[in-house]
């Protein structure tokens, strides 16, 4: 939800007169172009977040927040929207945007923790982004040709899901004459018409829910439809629905992985129900795209690896009637380069051998670090020992990547 702009907080009884929240703004972003994140926790100062990595800001005044200021900032950048005060107050938590005029715009999550407030805002930049600014895949271009199907950008939060979406429905925009409908929470990056007429709908200001707002979308002549994120089992059942009545839908989950999208998906909904929900996910899905931040071997900030899995034949078999050895979506992938399909440890392993990635990083984010292991052992290093299928030990380390 929006909130108006306010150019100070009220000072917290027993402080110092709190510095303008603008010019605090300005202090954090000053420290990088770079900064993807600023924190506002109780009992440390003011903290950017930097290529993964947090710092803290000397502000004046603020060397340790106490309680009375996180309160106070979470009450100024909620503002007059009594919904999303009702939803912390109910649920713990609320998402929100700020915008400080000629500095920046951001996705807001104010939180309780301990009884206390906290706040996390992401930065948006000025304007949306656009295809030029990414060495995303040529394959995925063919999203702007689609006439109608599924395609979903997953992985942990803080990966770029976002973004690539936002590349995606900028060029659908300069190079289609289409009605394009967003359903955000909140809205993140601000479109302009193009060639294209977008309208944006932002959760709770707009709309209730992001399951009303997709069945409203459908009698509201949509060529695109994007879907900030199919959090539930009747947003996923909408999606379904538009996908297969002539819509291209483009949506988000918190997944590491192709396989891990399907299981989430089916996972919310009856057993009795998975084969069929399987057929209809196999008929509408076009694209499967996983992302992961890899931190850069020279230490200048991270670079994407970026899965993708491609509506085939083969990957339609496989999605409808079940994995099983030897009929893997990722052995689909792995032999499925000419078509555009990659895997994570394929991508991975090309950064590592280029210098891109040091290999002692990147094998933590690699889907099966043991057999990406042995097909770097021309590059030095012990392979691991040999043990079934060489599966990792676990998908943790993906879920503690947070930008």
């Amino acid at each position: 939800m929006s909130t108006p702009h306010m150019p100070t907080a009220p000072a917290p009884p027993g402080t110092p007169p709190a510095m303008n929240f603008i010019s605090v703004l300005q202090r954090m972003l000053a420290v990088s172009d770079k900064v993807s994140d600023l924190i506002f926790s109780p009992g440390r100062p003011p903290q950017v977040e930097l290529v993964g990595q947090l710092q803290g800001v000397a502000i004046p005044g603020l060397d340790k927040l106490l309680p009375t200021h996180t309160a106070s900032i979470a009450k100024l950048i909620i503002g007059g929207h009594e919904a999303a005060t009702e939803t912390l107050e109910k649920y713990g938590s609320a998402d929100v945007s700020f915008s400080a005029p000629g500095l920046a715009r951001f996705r807001v999550n104010i939180f309780m923790q301990r009884g206390t407030h906290a706040i996390v805002m992401r930065v948006i930049p000025a304007r949306p982004p656009q295809w030029s600014d990414f060495n995303l895949p040529d394959v995925l271009k063919d999203i702007v040709g689609l006439k109608n199907g599924l395609v979903l950008v997953t992985g942990p939060t803080g990966s770029g899901k976002s973004t690539t979406l936002a590349a995606v429905i900028d060029l659908i925009n300069e190079t289609n004459c289409y009605h394009i409908v967003t359903i955000e929470d909140p809205i993140e990056f601000l479109h302009t018409h193009k060639n294209s007429t977008i309208h944006q709908r932002e959760l709770h200001s707009d709309t209730p829910s992001f399951a009303l707002a997709l069945r409203a979308a459908l009698r509201q002549a949509p060529k695109v439809i994007l879907v900030g994120e199919m959090r539930d089992r009747e947003t996923i059942e909408v999606a379904l629905e538009a996908a297969e009545t002539g819509h291209l839908v483009l949506s988000t989950l918190h997944t590491i992985d192709a396989s891990k999208t399907i299981d989430r998906i089916l996972g919310v909904f009856p057993k009795n129900e998975e084969q069929a929900i399987r057929t209809r996910l196999a008929q509408t899905f076009r694209f499967i795209v996983s992302q992961r931040l890899l931190p850069r071997a020279d230490g200048s900030g991270r670079i994407a690896a970026i899965e993708i899995l491609k509506s085939t034949a083969r990957t339609r078999d496989y999605m409808e009637r079940g994995e099983s050895d030897g009929r893997s979506l990722t052995d689909a992938m792995n032999q499925g380069e000419l078509e555009g399909m990659q895997t994570f440890d394929g991508v991975i392993e090309k950064m590592i051998r280029e210098g891109g990635v040091r290999k002692d990083e990147a094998l933590a984010y690699s889907t099966n670090p043991g057999n990406l292991l042995l097909r770097l052992t021309d590059m030095g290093g012990t392979p691991p020992p040999a043990t079934p299928d060489n599966k990792p030990k676990s998908d943790g380390s993906m879920l503690d990547m947070i930008e």
